[in-house]
C-alpha cells in the first residue's frame, strides 16, 4: 500500500495506552502486583464496585484474609462455657445436659476441665442404650472416646483450618502457654470467620470490652464480655465460680444453652437473650429492674 501524503510520520503515530482491566490487574497481582495486601483487597472491592463481584463472595474473600491474621484465641469457646463429660458418670447423669446443649461431639474429662481425656461424639453414645441392664453395668466410656487433639492459643486460624481438613477432626481443646486448658475451638467456628454470622438490629460495634447503653438503665452485651468489665460499667457485683464471661454466668443460671428471646432475673438486672445458638450465648439484652422492665419471679 502506498503511503498517502497526509498520513503522520511514523514518530508522531502513537497509540493511545489501553485502559488497565480488572484482569489485567488481577493477573499483575498474581505477578507481584500490588504489593501489599491491602492493595490486593483494594482491587477485590473496586471489583465490588463494578459489579463483577458480589457484596457476599466479596465479604467471603475478606472473611479468608482475616483468618489468616487471627488466632485461636480470638474465637475459642472459653474454659467456663464449655459443655464436658465428666466419665466418672454414669451416662444416665449427663445426658439430659447433653441433650439440652444440642452439640455434636463433647470434651471428656477426669473430674477436672484441665484433664481432658479424649471426645466424645453424641451418636456413639446411642449403643449404650441398645444394652441390656447386664451389659450397661460393665460399660466402659473409654472404648468410645476419639483422641483429644490439642493447640496452643496462639495458633493462627488458617493453619488450624488446614489441620482440621488434613486430620478430619472438627474439635479442638486449646491450651494456655502453662498447659492449662483455656476453651475449645470447632471447625465450625473457623468457617463462620469466613462466611459470618447473621446480624441483626442489635449488632454494634467500637467497643472493646462488648457493652453498649441503649437508654437509661438498658444495655446491649455480648456474651463473651468479661464479668469482671460486666460489674464495672453497670456496677453490679456478680459472681460465679469458673466463669469468666456474662454468657457463661447466663447459661449456669439457665442450666442450658438458651434461646432468642427466654428471660430471667439475676441479682436486680433483667437478661433478654438476644442471640445463641446451640453452643453459646452471643449477645444479651441487659435492663436494670426499675428502669423499663418487669420484676419477674425467678
Amino acid at each position: 500500500m502506498n503511503k498517502r501524503d497526509d498520513d503522520p510520520p511514523p514518530e508522531t503515530q502513537e497509540a493511545p495506552a489501553p485502559a488497565r482491566t480488572l484482569l489485567d490487574r488481577l493477573s499483575l497481582a498474581l505477578l507481584g502486583e500490588p504489593a501489599t495486601r491491602e492493595e490486593l483487597l483494594e482491587v477485590l472491592r473496586d471489583a465490588g464496585v463494578r459489579g463483577l463481584i458480589d457484596r457476599d463472595s466479596l465479604e467471603m474473600i475478606e472473611g479468608v484474609f482475616g483468618v489468616s491474621e487471627m488466632k485461636v484465641r480470638d474465637i475459642m469457646v472459653p474454659r467456663g462455657q464449655m459443655d464436658v463429660v465428666d466419665k466418672n458418670q454414669r451416662p444416665e447423669t449427663y445426658l439430659p445436659a447433653l441433650i439440652r446443649s444440642g452439640h455434636s461431639r463433647f470434651p471428656v474429662i477426669d473430674a477436672d476441665k484441665d484433664r481432658v481425656v479424649g471426645i466424645l461424639l453424641a451418636k456413639d453414645l446411642l449403643r449404650y442404650f441398645e444394652l441390656d441392664k447386664k451389659h450397661r453395668a460393665h460399660f466402659n466410656l473409654n472404648d468410645m472416646l476419639r483422641p483429644a487433639v490439642f493447640v496452643p492459643e496462639s495458633k493462627r486460624l488458617n493453619v488450624l483450618l488446614r489441620e482440621f481438613r488434613a486430620s478430619r477432626n472438627h474439635m479442638a481443646i486449646v491450651v494456655d502457654e502453662y498447659g492449662g486448658v483455656a476453651g475449645l475451638v470447632t471447625i465450625e467456628d473457623v468457617l463462620e470467620q469466613i462466611v459470618g454470622e447473621i446480624k441483626d438490629e442489635y449488632d454494634f460495634d467500637g467497643d472493646e470490652i462488648g457493652i453498649v447503653e441503649r437508654g437509661p438503665g438498658e444495655f446491649v452485651v455480648k456474651g463473651l464480655a468479661t464479668l469482671e468489665d460486666f460489674n464495672a460499667r453497670l456496677k453490679a457485683s456478680l459472681a460465679y465460680d469458673e466463669m469468666e464471661t456474662i454468657g457463661g454466668v447466663v447459661m449456669a443460671r439457665f442450666g442450658h444453652v438458651p434461646r432468642r428471646g427466654e428471660k430471667l432475673d439475676i441479682d436486680g438486672l433483667h437478661f433478654e437473650v438476644l442471640r445463641a445458638d446451640s453452643r453459646r450465648v452471643h449477645l444479651l439484652k441487659v435492663t436494670t429492674l426499675g428502669a423499663g422492665e418487669p420484676d419477674e419471679a425467678r
